[in-house]
């Protein structure tokens, strides 16, 4: 997955280590981020990515041949929107494709032109708000993951999503394990339970780290 940045300016020591400490209980956590109708037993398309790939690309294709493979992909989608200019479903399908390589930009701009057509559909919005995280915007993230929320309040993955970016974003713990209670609450059957409890597990642990204080030994 690509690399996730916080938007502020500088990292204080009490965000990297609480960064250290989710990296080393579970992976990057920005890498669980689902799309807003994938199930959380599916895995994310651009993971396969390299499996596709021509031969003699090597094992990890690079953001110039993501971009080509992209392209390639979406180009009988954008011949029809020629004479379609304000599909939904056209405009969202060329999205998830730049989505799922990485051209999260490209992807947005898409994403944005079908919510003009179709402003409360929550799989797009999910989708548009996690490409905002993945270029470093965490702010409309979560601004749009409410919006979302706001047509379709118990929305899993959302749900999930919006409590990732609070955390990993905004150093917001109380406001991410709020999230991923709500979640498991209106969703008791949710797939990804384990992964959820494991963060609210996590994030509790360190509820009264504030950025801005002095970072602890990971040992302690």
């Amino acid at each position: 997955m690509s690399d996730i940045r916080n938007n502020s300016k500088e990292w204080t020591s009490a965000q990297a280590y609480i960064l250290a400490v989710i990296c080393l209980l579970i992976g990057v956590v920005g890498g669980w981020l689902f799309r807003g109708s994938q199930s959380p037993s599916s895995p994310a398309l651009v993971e396969n990515a390299s499996a596709s790939a021509p031969a003699g690309m090597g094992s990890q294709p690079t953001p110039a041949q993501m971009k080509r493979m992209a392209d390639t992909q979406a180009a009988p989608l954008v011949e029809k929107l020629k004479s379609d200019p304000n599909n939904a479903e056209l405009l969202a399908n060329v999205g998830n494709i730049y989505y799922d390589t990485e051209q999260y930009p490209t992807a947005i701009d898409y994403y944005q032109r079908s919510l003009k057509a179709q402003p409360a559909n929550t799989g797009v919005r999910t989708d548009m708000a996690t490409a905002y995280w993945y270029i470093g915007d965490a702010d409309t993230a979560i601004s749009e993951f409410n919006k979302a929320l706001s047509y379709e309040p118990n929305k899993a993955n959302t749900l999930f999503n919006l409590g990732v970016v609070e955390w990993q974003g905004k150093m917001d713990v109380n406001g991410a394990v709020a999230v991923w209670e709500k979640l498991l609450a209106t969703n008791p059957n949710y797939e990804g339970k384990d992964k959820v409890l494991q963060l609210i597990a996590q994030a509790k642990k360190h509820s009264n780290v504030k950025p801005g204080t002095p970072a602890k030994p990971l040992s302690e």
